[in-house]
């Protein structure tokens, strides 16, 4: 009799999965005029999105420094992870967009690198003007702040939290990871072109030339910023964390054991897709 019973549920079950659907990744190219070529970004669509015509709140995840848009699948393991967390009710069930921010030369070096203006080089105004429209057309996303949310490790960090600060009206929650959030570190490499936009562009930087004004749209973000107590990038994620405090910033911060390494951001993702996913949840009440 159990025999019995058992078959038809399981055939039931993997009906309802079947028409679920899995997730998948695919890419998405988005030509432009501003910067003159075109930028390809990786996308997560979760289960069920092409058997629904539902709309979709949308996390934009940032890549850090020698790196590019792949970064995030390849070395991340962000499908797997998303997929726990939305199967475990952990986080919603949502889009996951990885722009693409790599120069031209050896390992995704050059003068190109980076998520700010430069000269001859507009990857910023590129990435609202542009990109962000162009995806949001695209894919059934919900096009509203409370739905849309951004984060990024390292440089992706910092390009992150500078988005949400420059643009608080757009952004939900912002989470940046490991993040260059103030100046360089002694020691630094970089090419002097992307040393200096994003020394023009630090978050520290932007927060303290903020108005009351400006001030209390930043408060609307709902922050989360996570750094290893042995990533290099410690002391200028410390120095945000005091100057959020000093400006009645609510955030969350977290410091957990570890370095500047992808075991580090692979743990930090579901937190990261919990808190932003919380924040969606907020907006419907």
């Amino acid at each position: 009799m159990k025999r019995t019973l058992l078959l038809p549920l399981l055939t039931l079950l993997c009906t309802t999965l079947a028409a679920q659907g899995q997730s998948r990744i695919e890419t998405f190219t988005v030509p432009s005029t501003i910067l003159g070529t075109e930028k390809t970004c990786t996308v997560y669509l979760p289960a069920g999105y092409d058997a629904s015509t539902e709309q979709y709140p949308v996390l934009y995840l940032l890549h850090g420094a020698y790196g590019c848009h792949t970064d995030w699948t390849r070395l991340g393991d962000v499908q797997r992870i998303a997929d726990d967390a939305i199967a475990q009710g952990m986080a919603s069930r949502m889009i996951i967009v990885m722009p693409d921010a790599a120069g031209e030369g050896e390992n995704y070096a050059g003068p190109h690198m980076g998520y700010f203006d430069v000269p001859g080089w507009s990857y910023e105004r590129f990435f609202f003007e542009e990109f962000l429209p162009a995806v949001e057309q695209h894919y059934r996303i919900r096009g509203d702040r409370t739905h849309r949310a951004i984060a990024g490790l390292s440089m992706g960090g910092g390009g992150s939290a500078a988005y949400a600060i420059k643009h608080p009206e757009l952004f939900g929650s912002a989470c940046p990871l490991s993040g260059l959030l103030d100046a360089f570190p002694d020691g630094s490499n970089y090419e002097d072109v992307f040393v200096c936009s994003v020394v023009d562009n630090s978050p520290v930087k932007l927060l303290r030339g903020l108005s009351d004004e400006q001030l209390a749209a930043v408060r609307n973000v709902r922050w989360w910023v996570d750094c290893g107590d042995d990533d290099f990038l410690y002391s200028c994620n410390i120095r945000f964390y005091a100057l959020m405090r000093e400006r009645n910033v609510p955030l969350q911060y977290r410091m957990r054991d570890g370095g500047h390494t992808w075991h580090y951001w692979r743990t930090g993702l579901e937190p990261i897709l919990t808190f932003i996913s919380q924040g969606f949840a907020e907006s419907e009440k």
